[in-house]
């Protein structure tokens, strides 16, 4: 509803998407921002993306450290610099040269003993396997937050922001900060969110693929439902998506066991599920 209210209030779609995700960055209840999971150093490392549709101007950051929101880091380099993505140190370095509001460094460090004290354990096979398990019941609240959004100017944007998977080496970066895979925008096809493997999403580059779709007179549900087909078919992918077309139409899937989400179109009350797959 944050995010909407930008919207109603003749914010830009841009303004929407970001105001929605930093929300859920700061919320701790998903692995994005303070609730970003812990690599296998002890490191929090995140990404995020953001894009819109008019200009089709893009920015990201990959592999961040400390920032509270990535997501309006993201939003600094598309608007502040002639990149698209920043990585690493340099974009930490980036960030806080904007003065961008940082994680609390007792949380960061509680929870880097908490990773250091589990890998003694963990790294087993069979806790790991365990583990793995338990995540495959747990993954509706533990991934990768995004936002899509179409404001009065018909503008489309799209974002989302991560901290990546479970067990992940350093260095590792996922589908989120590659514009096209994670996310996409373009007022002349539609806007898309990404969340799940993202080894699979960035495979397919599944975005750019079904914003491509919607280019082509493909409707939004059908548009979705082949390419997360295709996914499944081809590399036994697993992911959900946001897509969000130009004239209003919405559509939600995913072929994760379970996929948080909602919208809300400013009347009667925001619908809320954890299941679209039917």
């Amino acid at each position: 509803m944050a995010g909407y209210d930008r919207v109603r209030h003749g914010g830009a779609a841009i303004q929407a998407v970001e105001t929605a995700i930093r929300i859920l960055e700061a919320s701790g209840l998903f692995n994005a921002g303070v609730g970003s999971r812990i690599q296998l150093d002890g490191i929090k490392r995140m990404d995020a993306a953001i894009m819109e549709g008019h200009g089709l101007r893009a920015g990201a950051v990959a592999a961040i450290e400390r920032v509270r929101h990535p997501i309006t880091a993201a939003r600094l380099v598309m608007e502040k610099t002639a990149h698209v993505l920043l990585v690493g140190p340099p974009a930490t370095r980036f960030a806080r040269h904007f003065n961008v509001e940082l994680q609390s460094r007792s949380h960061r460090a509680a929870r880097t003993r908490t990773a250091t004290w589990g890998k003694r354990d963990l790294l087993t096979k069979k806790t790991l396997a365990l583990f793995k398990a338990m995540r495959r019941q747990e993954q509706s609240n533990l991934e990768t937050v995004g936002a899509v959004a179409l404001d009065e100017q018909g503008t489309l944007a799209a974002g989302a922001s991560t901290g990546g998977v479970a067990f992940m080496l350093p260095g590792r970066v996922g589908d989120t900060p590659l514009i096209g895979c994670g996310v996409y925008a373009d007022n002349k096809a539609g806007a898309v969110s990404m969340t799940g493997v993202g080894e699979g999403i960035i495979r397919i580059g599944i975005a750019k693929e079904i914003a491509d779709r919607l280019a082509a007179g493909v409707a939004p549900a059908v548009a979705v439902r082949l390419v997360l087909s295709k996914l499944v078919s081809r590399i036994n992918g697993s992911a959900g998506a946001l897509v969000l077309h130009p004239n209003g139409r919405l559509s939600i899937r995913h072929t994760t066991l379970r996929m948080a989400a909602g919208y809300w179109r400013g009347s009667g009350t925001p619908f809320v599920a954890d299941d679209f797959r039917s």
